[in-house]
């Protein structure tokens, strides 16, 4: 997607949020929801229309882990790290995922497939321990399991 693209993305959704109060954060997730990141030309895009500090909007995108401040993947797969599904082996999943997919939380697979990151509680307690792709969440996932997931995404891309 191209700059001047993300712009207007950027513009529309800061138009249509921008007088609402508390407007930030809801706009935040607005461009994160139609990008998948927030670029960094949001940031002065932002503070000129709410009338903030290019370092106030920069403070809250870093405060809060949800905002991505790089491209994800083509997929976005998150283990939780709250307290039940550390309960249950999260620990060990998580430092599996790492393994498997040779990267870090918050980076993302050489080549652009999956993009690995922690999150703090899925609501999934029950079912722990718990992970999240893109917008599906599996729960009871082991080690065995992680890699099921990994393959069926590798798959599908293929497929496609």
């Amino acid at each position: 997607m191209s700059e001047l693209h993300q712009d207007e993305i950027i513009a529309r959704e800061i138009a249509a949020g921008r007088d609402a109060p508390g407007a930030l954060l809801p706009i935040l997730h607005a461009i994160q929801n139609a990008l998948g990141w927030i670029p960094p030309q949001a940031t002065r895009m932002l503070a000129d229309a709410l009338l903030l500090s290019r370092a106030e909007v920069h403070g809250v995108i870093t405060f809060y882990h949800h905002f991505r401040t790089h491209p994800p993947g083509r997929h976005v797969v998150q283990v939780c790290r709250a307290e039940a599904c550390q309960a249950v082996g999260a620990a060990r999943l998580e430092a599996h995922a790492k393994a498997s997919l040779g990267v870090d939380y918050g980076e993302t697979t050489a080549d652009g497939a999956i993009t690995l990151e922690p999150v703090y509680c899925l609501g999934n307690c029950a079912c722990s321990p718990s992970v999240r792709i893109d917008d599906e969440i599996a729960g009871r996932v082991d080690c065995d399991g992680f890699d099921r997931i990994v393959e069926r995404l590798r798959a599908e891309e293929v497929s496609a």
